[in-house]
């Protein structure tokens, strides 16, 4: 045993010397510097103010959608960035004008509702209509052909809690294609229990899709404890009717832009790590979390690298158009720029609010390890675990490069144990965000990608 405690002790060391000489000391240096000035500036929170307040929400396609293209490129020019761009993506136009529900019977009272996005509407008096409820998904796609003829369907599934969103996925699936299978059973309209951890009578909207061949009804969300409510009078035997009122408009294809902002590299200037976040928003609260942060963050850190110090790579800043109605800006951006995504050589997106960054960690080849040890080593100062599975999914504009390529994808994990308290609400506001987490994570960005620019190893992707 002694000798493994000397043998481990010898060795320890010389890890350390071996990421060590991935960065100068005047890097490490730099590095220090860079996060030291992040924890110290109010630049995030300041942007994120502007963005939220003077902009507002910003649903694609919007008259606020339009300014905020114009805030963003006017903010990355007074930051001084050496390159500010935009670039066209399109996307389906869907607008919503009016909502409202109520119980009917047994008694009348009011349902806290939000249509979801793409749906169409209801008639103009809306549609009335006996309710009947499935727990999960699942029961409603097991259920017979015709058992739902002129009826609503109702999916009451709970969405657990957890430190690292892990409810959302089996939640969203009832929100992205329940409507559609409603409606092959003969229901007339959908509802759901908003995709949410929240006790608070705020529906939660999301995206929503059609199939085609199947009949479009409307699609809606009711606020969780509105959704306790049916459950418990459809539990106690009642028969439960309600009125959905939804008044939406497709307005064809609309058009936005991702805009960009770069730091331009000293050495390998076609070499980039991409960051950023989406800049649309849904219309109900004003985008502060989703995704006002992660634009404000990762802006206000590519700006505090240049600050310090120009680095050997290129920084990126890429504010996506259009995620919330399905990822419509990343999917033109990485299109658009194809041919030439081997020069990303590192990418992460924050798209997960604002709450403490608590893990880092990658996808990269086994040859970049030695780098993403040496960042780690450097976020542990911000209170960050390296989490070493090395199968880090990044953010969801990032899914068409991962679907394009074997790109260096990265994570800085996010607490999100009360993200979707607030997420796709009128709750979605400034005052969410804690100014001091914000500089954590902006800090976190910038340690990131000042590292990533400046290794001496270029960092790669991971084989699937």
């Amino acid at each position: 045993m002694k000798k493994l405690l000397t043998t481990l002790c010898a060795i320890v060391p010389l890890i350390g010397m071996v990421q060590a000489q991935e960065f100068t000391p005047k890097q490490l240096e730099q590095v220090k510097l860079v996060r030291e000035q992040a924890l110290n500036s109010d630049l995030s929170w300041q942007l994120l103010e502007s963005l939220t307040s003077e902009v507002g929400p910003r649903l694609p396609g919007s008259e606020n959608d339009k300014k905020a293209v114009a805030w963003a490129k006017q903010q990355f020019e007074q930051l001084g960035f050496d390159k500010v761009w935009a670039e066209p993506a399109t996307f389906p136009h869907w607008r919503r004008y009016k909502e409202t529900g109520k119980i009917i019977t047994p008694s009348e009272q009011p349902l806290h509702l939000t249509a979801l996005g793409n749906s169409v509407s209801t008639p103009k008096s809306g549609i009335t209509a006996e309710v009947v409820m499935f727990e999960t998904l699942d029961e409603l796609i097991a259920a017979p052909k015709g058992s739902l003829d002129n009826k609503i369907a109702f999916v009451n599934y709970r969405m657990n809690r957890h430190i690292d969103g892990n409810g959302y996925g089996p939640a969203v699936r009832a929100r992205n294609i329940g409507s559609v299978e409603a409606a092959k059973k003969g229901a007339i309209a959908y509802m759901m229990r908003s995709v949410s951890t929240s006790h608070h009578r705020f529906a939660h909207t999301g995206n929503s899709r059609y199939q085609e061949g199947v009949s479009k009804i409307p699609n809606t969300a009711v606020a969780n404890p509105d959704a306790d409510q049916l459950a418990r009078l459809l539990k106690a035997g009642h028969a439960v009717s309600v009125n959905i009122n939804l008044q939406t408009e497709d307005l064809g294809e609309g058009i936005s832009y991702n805009v960009i902002g770069e730091i331009t590299g000293s050495e390998y200037p076609q070499q980039y790590v991409l960051i950023g976040g989406h800049l649309d928003s849904w219309d109900l609260g004003t985008g502060a979390l989703d995704d006002g942060a992660g634009v404000a963050l990762t802006m206000a850190a590519a700006t505090h690298i240049k600050q310090v110090a120009r680095p050997k790579r290129s920084i990126r800043v890429v504010l996506f158009a259009a995620e919330e109605l399905g990822l419509w800006g990343a999917k033109a951006y990485f299109k658009q720029h194809a041919d030439k995504l081997d020069n990303i050589v590192a990418a992460a997106e924050s798209d997960f609010g604002a709450d403490l960054v608590y893990g880092f960690e990658s996808s990269v080849s086994a040859s970049s390890l030695p780098v993403v040890r040496a960042i780690a080593q450097q976020l542990a100062l911000l209170n960050i675990e390296y989490i070493r599975a090395n199968n880090a999914h990044g953010g969801p504009d990032l899914i068409p490069l991962r679907q394009a390529k074997d790109a260096p994808i990265f994570a800085l994990h996010q607490n999100g144990s009360d993200y979707f308290d607030y997420h796709h609400t009128a709750d979605d506001t400034l005052d969410k965000v804690d100014p001091d987490k914000l500089k954590q994570n902006t800090a976190a960005y910038a340690v990131f990608a000042m590292m990533a620019a400046n290794a001496k190893t270029t960092l790669t992707g991971k084989a699937q």
